[in-house]
């Protein structure tokens, strides 16, 4: 079953083609993808399997964890809230979180959640895997936490702590949870099926993700930041097929929706703020994600990552483009935004592979799409 369901303009055929190609040689077992220009969807694909037996075929309405993808709701949350005025990204954290004002952490702003400098990219008091579903604890022992680091133009990939940081500031400002504020003001306006917090009544939908071969932890140096941040917990990729990980929220980590749902959320970015007849953000809102604030080699991932406000931006390692900015996930999943293309590529799937930020298969997708819309 190789042939993708949905549909694809012949302008935007070799997007289809690669996706297809992906689920013919077996690196894609279900997997979806969706392009928007402009105002118009003009991919939206899926296919292949929901489950690892092939028995069960991916849907429209299939969701599956899409990992860190899920982050770039938590950027677009913050810039929402600076641009309607309510937050200052270059404040102090504390000003909207006052236990945050502690150990330390007294000019940590919201800029440096955004960006992975604030030094807090795991937990000191390490949480056992079930308690990333119990939001008060996770936030008040970042709140005491002292920096694991003091160099604030230094990145440190803040994998699962990153969406707690920034959904508490979220959570302060507005009243409302990060799930419940994605739900209202964002994904609803927007028809987007995409969620952090899923509610039980979805389960039967999900897709269950397909773990990879995982590299021993031993190899890694175990006083490096790579060693404690992916060690706070573990993160292991069978967290994800629990009913416990699937209800909480985890918005660094645990959304789960498909490709076109993540695309019509982030298409804002590309089209000017605004889509479906909703405005999200202005023009002067969505300026600083393109400005780049910290690069360098990130201390935790080892690579080299440049980040806008939130978002990462292209590198020479990452080709993504100039105005274009892109998140993705553990194991494979991937929204990339180009600004000057009005151009939105997103993909997700169940087949993990090695990675923490996205691979081959869905920057091949993004490449196939640019050239067809600069053709």
């Amino acid at each position: 079953m190789s042939a993708a369901q949905g549909h694809c303009t012949d302008q935007f055929e070799g997007v289809r083609q690669a996706f297809e190609a992906n689920l013919e040689n077996g690196q894609d077992v279900g997997a979806s993808v969706c392009v928007i220009r402009g105002d118009e969807v003009v991919v939206d694909l899926w296919g292949g399997f929901r489950d690892e037996a092939r028995t069960t075929p991916w849907t429209a309405d299939t969701l599956v964890n899409v990992w860190s993808s899920t982050k770039t709701t938590t950027f677009l949350a913050i810039l929402m809230l600076a641009d309607r005025g309510e937050l200052d990204i270059d404040a102090p954290v504390s000003r909207y979180w006052p236990e945050f004002n502690a150990a330390g952490k007294e000019t940590i702003t919201v800029r440096h959640l955004l960006n992975h400098t604030a030094g807090l990219s795991g937990w000191t008091d390490v949480p056992q895997p079930e308690q990333l579903a119990d939001w008060e604890l996770c936030t008040s022992r970042l709140a005491a936490q002292e920096p694991w680091w003091s160099d604030r133009n230094q990145s440190g990939y803040h994998a699962l702590t990153q969406g707690y940081l920034l959904g508490e500031v979220v959570r302060r400002i507005t009243g409302k949870s990060f799930g419940a504020f994605l739900a209202t003001e964002i994904a609803g306006p927007l028809g987007a099926d995409f969620h952090v917090g899923l509610s039980p009544d979805n389960d039967a939908r999900v897709a269950p993700v397909i773990p990879m071969e995982m590299a021993g932890m031993d190899a890694i140096p175990h006083d490096s930041l790579a060693y404690r941040t992916l060690t706070s917990p573990l993160l292991n990729p069978f967290m994800a097929n629990e009913s416990w990980w699937r209800h909480a929220e985890i918005p660094a980590a645990n959304g789960h929706g498909n490709a076109k749902s993540l695309a019509t959320i982030q298409h804002v970015i590309s089209n000017g703020g605004e889509y479906r007849g909703v405005r999200l953000l202005s023009d002067k809102g969505i300026d600083p994600i393109f400005h780049p604030v910290t690069q360098g080699t990130d201390a935790v991932l080892n690579i080299g990552l440049a980040f806008g406000t939130g978002y990462g931006l292209g590198t020479p390692t990452i080709p993504i483009g100039p105005d274009s900015c892109f998140w993705a996930g553990f194991g494979g999943s991937l929204i990339v935004m180009n600004r000057a293309l009005k151009l939105t590529v997103a993909y997700d799937m169940n087949a993990m592979r090695a990675g923490l930020v996205g691979d081959t298969r869905g920057f091949g997708l993004v490449m196939a799409a640019a050239a067809a819309a600069m053709a």
